[in-house]
């Protein structure tokens, strides 16, 4: 079988792994938006509903619980270093090019800012901003064996930093009572059970505050640089662009990745559905079956972007090429992610929040999943749209011309 790399398969991978992705973390955050419902001692999922609500909680814990940000993660290092090797190849220095990277996450954490102001406190793209600003700074025009050598202690520091509060309690017999389960359900932060919207932009500016500014360095102390800086040595071999050329390493990611990633949940997911007998504190938020599924969360990302890179090899060889109008569309959304992921927001505040229609308040965990799939496909249509249209999304454009100045 050739594997030549052709330039639709160049083009095709990162985008529609964009594309998907946002799918998943609009799912992913659906549980928070339901401010009215019952919570675990995890504070992440309902643990209200019937059992149609249960099999979404249990899905949701296994494959996208702390299983989508490394996703996230990878692709957003992933794509720094493209438009990083854009600018030196078009004859940049790397010092301006370098520049433009650093102006472009400072415009980012101020997206990012007012996005968990106005709409949602969860915002990511501040979080992400500040990591590639200073991880830019530290790692983009260096070497790849400085980049090994740091993805190997990052490594480390994840797996040590997951593993040590378990070994301990483990050895002083008391795993059982690891964590806090009476720990604020995460829901809180996003204060959409609160009537008023300036009383609830207040606190999701503290949280947007916290999440970019104190949680997104802690994560650097604990290893959580290692996925973002996977995305800068892969993109340095255009795994994504051209996936032909490396396809034993993204089969074994994906195989290994998603079934250390379900697997690692799986403990997660059983007890909250009541089918595993532990004691609460062992599901908090700091608890033996969180952290495990914490630090089992990276393989899965990985694996997904492994996955969707062989389905993009896959599906550019097919003589006949069916559903091609779907993964153009799916596309889009990826070449306009920024824009798609605002919009998320942008339909669910009004439409879910107390100081909106309230309609968080009367939806489960089943319907929230089809409202948040629903919202997704809105993006689709609007993506594809300004795709036939030759059109950026408008956020970008905008970021665009702030970045380059022009």
């Amino acid at each position: 079988m050739t594997t030549e790399t052709t330039k639709t398969e160049r083009a095709l991978a990162p985008d529609l792994a964009r594309g998907l992705m946002l799918l998943l973390i609009v799912l992913s955050n659906t549980g928070f938006h339901l401010w009215k419902a019952e919570r675990g001692p995890s504070g992440w999922q309902p643990v209200d509903g019937g059992a149609l609500d249960h099999a979404v909680q249990f899905t949701m814990i296994t494959t996208l619980d702390m299983r989508v940000y490394p996703l996230f993660a990878f692709l957003f290092g992933y794509g720094m270093t493209q438009l990083y090797l854009r600018q030196t190849s078009a004859g940049a220095s790397g010092r301006d090019a370098a520049r433009i990277l650093r102006r472009r996450s400072l415009w980012l954490i101020v997206i990012g800012l007012a996005h968990s102001t106005l709409l949602m406190a969860g915002d990511i793209v501040g979080y992400y901003g500040l990591l590639s600003l200073g991880l830019g700074l530290l790692f983009l025009r260096r070497g790849d064996r400085a980049l090994k050598w740091w993805i190997g202690i990052g490594a480390a520091l994840l797996l040590f930093g997951a593993l040590e509060p378990v070994v301990s309690a483990w050895l002083r017999g008391e795993l059982g009572s690891l964590g806090d389960a009476g720990a604020e359900p995460g829901a809180a932060a996003y204060a959409a059970d609160e009537p008023s919207w300036l009383d609830a932009a207040g606190t999701r500016l503290e949280s947007g505050l916290f999440v970019t500014f104190v949680a997104a360095p802690l994560s650097l102390v604990g290893g959580g640089f290692t996925v973002f800086l996977l995305g800068f040595w892969a993109a340095r071999r255009r795994i994504l662009e051209a996936p032909g050329h490396h396809l034993p390493l993204l089969r074994r990611t994906a195989v290994l990745g998603i079934a250390v990633g379900w697997l690692g949940a799986l403990p997660a997911a059983l007890a909250h559905i009541g089918v595993l007998d532990v004691p609460d504190d062992a599901q908090s938020e700091t608890g033996a079956l969180s952290l495990l599924r914490d630090v089992t969360g990276n393989a899965a990302g990985l694996g997904y972007v492994a996955a969707l890179a062989l389905f993009a090899h896959w599906w550019t060889r097919r003589p006949t090429r069916r559903g091609a109008r779907a993964v153009t569309a799916v596309s889009a959304v990826g070449k306009r992610s920024l824009s798609c992921y605002l919009t998320h927001s942008l339909l669910f505040a009004p439409l879910l929040a107390a100081w909106g229609l309230g309609l968080g308040a009367h939806l489960t965990s089943a319907t929230m999943a089809l409202v948040a799939t629903g919202v997704w496909l809105v993006t689709v249509a609007g993506a594809y749209a300004l795709e036939r249209a030759g059109r950026r999304g408008p956020v970008e454009a905008v970021l665009r011309r702030l970045v380059y100045r022009a």
